[in-house]
């Protein structure tokens, strides 16, 4: 198959004492997402989207949170990791679109510089990561301010073989 299609979804537990990382870069914010990385949720989601488009399983599988070395761990690792496992199996990014479900703080303005750093890791032109943010109405775990949630749909394309 010549086209693969992946979705991706990630919840964290919003605490104080915690940095807030979403996409790549930290978010000032008076709580931060708990995780056994640095829990970035947006990170996660786009991990689980790529793995899942090539029944690959999912970011759980692959950097457990049982593993020790894992902990506290920068996702943009993980991120370049399952870029690498992507492309052993001959596979590009042909487009990613992402979601980010949070009540505040408001993080708009900052999609920009998520979208370029995510593109340098991933190794793709920025113009293939697509990144919105919603809230919730304040309605549910994120619109309590009790969590973030993301979603993220990857399209992958075979390699062109040299």
């Amino acid at each position: 198959m010549s086209i693969r299609i992946g979705m991706g979804y990630d919840v964290h537990q919003l605490a104080e004492g915690y940095k807030l990382w979403i996409g790549g870069i930290e978010v000032p914010f008076e709580k931060g997402s708990v995780g056994h990385s640095d829990g970035d949720v947006l990170i996660h989601a786009i991990c689980d989207a790529l793995l899942g488009s090539l029944n690959l399983r999912d970011i759980g599988y692959h950097f457990p949170d049982t593993d020790p070395e894992l902990k506290g761990i920068d996702s943009k690792i993980l991120l370049k990791k399952t870029m690498e496992i992507i492309r052993k199996e001959g596979y590009e990014l042909g487009n990613l679109d992402s979601t980010i479900c949070l009540q505040k703080p408001k993080i708009n303005p900052a999609i920009p510089k998520m979208q370029k750093i995510l593109a340098e890791v991933m190794d793709v032109d920025v113009s293939q990561v697509s990144i919105k943010a919603t809230t919730t109405e304040k309605l549910g775990f994120v619109g309590e301010g009790k969590g973030i949630s993301a979603y993220a749909t990857v399209l992958l394309e075979k390699a062109a073989r040299d």
